[in-house]
């Protein structure tokens, strides 16, 4: 994207609102097409992403009945077909055509809870409902969950998708949830096994946000989903790495025992040779690594940075450096370089006393001081 040119222009733009707008006209005879696309345009200069979102929203809203059942006749109306159902991953859907599902937030929480989540059901064929389906878990929990439970087995995979995705403890940008993370486990039991890897992205990251509350409980299912065999074995395996990333990042002995990485691994440290012992934002340190296992031993090798914080704290922050077999009794040595970036837009990088530490299945191995000049 050039620069000057937002993902909120990529995603909501006049070209985007002149063919909502056409939608809406082609299924609702007395839809004002020209004035929706004037009125949803003039203050897109002034808005972010998220903010275009609500304002569509709110132009879109005054155009349509203000009874609810009504309203949401209209808006399932206009919708598009559904997403493509030959594909099976990376198929999110459209911004623009996010509305009904904030719709039926605002006027099918209360008072038309059942209407309002058919109408979910069919927006999410056509856009992730995963950020609607939060209010009415919150305000209805039994009954949103009876009806995910159904939602599990439908045909379509975006439906069964939002079942885990939607229910996600941690889920980026989203409401919290006020049930127990561990709450919606049975539905991610339904799920496990699904033919889709969209399905099951959602489900070993749902897995993965349950981790960092209950650690021991998602190495416990994930063992066993692998003794029910429901899942083909290497989609399994993929599921697994992909769920336990941040226990494994954590050295988590659980988590490496069930991928085939042992804590108590016979292997040992015999160097780490800093390129440099000082080193300038914006460079890179760079490192050597030498382990030998005294017999065969699958590795996880990780390395920690122990970045200098602004109080002078030191805070940790784990990388990957390589998964390996190390033979018995035969040296090996792994090089890495990792560039120490100045002006991260998530991150501040301060001067003085940093640390590196050599992490292998889980165990540190050994350790090194840099200092880091800005």
């Amino acid at each position: 994207m050039s620069q000057g040119f937002s993902l909120a222009d990529h995603l909501f733009n006049q070209d985007s609102i002149s063919e909502l707008a056409a939608e809406y006209a082609a299924a609702l005879p007395d839809f004002d097409a020209p004035g929706f696309t004037h009125e949803v345009l003039s203050r897109f200069p002034d808005l972010a992403l998220l903010e275009r979102l609500e304002w569509i929203v709110d132009c879109l809203e005054s155009r349509l009945s203000d009874d609810f059942p009504t309203m949401a006749d209209q808006l399932e109306a206009a919708m598009v077909p559904e997403l493509d159902p030959k594909q099976t991953d990376d198929d999110f859907g459209r911004f623009i055509h996010a509305p009904p599902g904030y719709l039926a937030v605002r006027h099918g929480l209360e008072h038309h809870r059942d209407r309002a989540l058919d109408l979910i059901y069919e927006t999410t064929k056509r856009f992730s409902m995963e950020w609607p389906i939060r209010p009415f878990l919150n305000r209805w929990p039994e009954e949103t969950l009876a009806r995910l439970k159904l939602w599990a087995t439908d045909e379509n995979y975006h439906v069964r998708r939002l079942v885990s995705e939607g229910t996600r403890p941690k889920l980026p940008w989203a409401k919290k949830l006020t049930m127990e993370p561990t709450t919606p486990l049975p539905l991610l039991y339904m799920l496990h096994a699904d033919p889709t890897r969209y399905v099951t992205r959602s489900v070993a990251n749902h897995l993965n946000d349950i981790a960092k509350t209950h650690p021991d409980l998602v190495v416990e299912t994930l063992a066993r989903w692998k003794t029910l065999g429901q899942q083909e074995a290497k989609e399994l395996d993929w599921m697994t790495r992909h769920a336990l990333r941040t226990l494994i990042k954590q050295g988590h002995e659980g988590a490496m025992d069930l991928l085939g990485f042992k804590a108590d691994a016979p292997v040992s440290l015999k160097r780490l040779t800093l390129g440099d012992t000082t080193v300038a934002a914006g460079q890179a340190l760079t490192f050597d690594v030498e382990l030998e296992a005294t017999k065969r031993s699958p590795v996880i090798i990780d390395y920690l940075i122990h970045f200098q914080k602004a109080g002078g704290k030191l805070s940790p922050k784990v990388f990957k450096l390589k998964q390996a077999v190390l033979k018995p009794n035969t040296p090996q040595v792994f090089a890495k370089k990792h560039v120490l970036k100045a002006n991260a837009t998530t991150f501040k990088l301060h001067p003085g006393a940093h640390k590196l530490v050599i992490q292998v299945n889980g165990r540190h191995l050994g350790e090194a001081d840099f200092q880091v000049t800005l």
